[in-house]
């Protein structure tokens, strides 16, 4: 399991990329996670950039930008990510899509 919440944020981001539903769910905390994910059929994920993040003890935040590839048009999802430490484990918890 990735180390820091950044770390996590990436891994994330590939999960994404590569539709493993399974991974996902496995590091959103339990307490926001959804019953399931559903995947925009067609989309690509093409980049990854992580703007800032942050550590305060068990809690972290994450901006990032991810581009996703779509009928042939580029698309921006620019989110502030929250994470958790929970058991020694990064959780990925909610977010804010600016």
């Amino acid at each position: 399991m990735p180390l820091t919440a950044q770390a996590l944020m990436r891994s994330r981001y590939s999960a994404f990329a590569l539709q493993n539903a399974a991974y996902l769910l496995a590091t959103w905390h339990p307490r926001t996670r959804p019953v399931r994910l559903d995947f925009t059929p067609g989309q690509q994920w093409v980049l990854l950039k992580l703007i800032f993040a942050t550590t305060n003890g068990d809690n972290a935040t994450v901006e990032f930008v991810a581009r996703s590839k779509m009928g042939g048009k580029l698309q921006d999802l620019h989110e502030v990510s929250r994470f958790v430490r929970d058991g020694g484990r990064w959780y990925y918890v909610d977010g804010d899509i600016r």
